[in-house]
């Protein structure tokens, strides 16, 4: 499985951004995908993550309310909406993806992409 994010950028504090993660190979085996990210000089930490049918979705207690994650089954991708952005938000933002398959565990992740907030 590859995934590739797309979205990231530079905006102002109180703006907004989408990300995408676009999933191609066995996407069968995925399960759960999320987004996390990491600071410089923090440790990767989870944003957000949802189920394979959309139904349960997760979020940091930093991002709840401003962010949303939805994913797309049939196009093989995976959104987070991010608004009322904060200069804390500025991160790389890494897609992740995780499944089994006859008895494999499988744990993917994207090259990351950069969100920077001004302030």
């Amino acid at each position: 499985v590859q995934l590739v994010e797309s979205g990231g950028g530079l905006v102002q504090a109180g703006g907004s951004l989408r990300l995408s993660c676009a999933a191609s190979g066995s996407t069968f085996v995925i399960n759960t995908m999320g987004w996390y990210r990491q600071a410089p000089g923090k440790q990767r930490e989870l944003v957000a993550e949802i189920t394979n049918g959309g139904g349960s979705a997760n979020y940091a207690n930093s991002v709840k309310g401003r962010f949303t994650i939805s994913r797309d089954n049939p196009k093989n991708t995976m959104y987070l909406q991010m608004n009322s952005l904060k200069p804390e938000d500025t991160a790389v933002y890494y897609c992740n993806a995780v499944g089994d398959y006859d008895f494999i565990q499988y744990d993917y992740w994207g090259q990351g992409t950069q969100v920077t907030v001004s302030s």
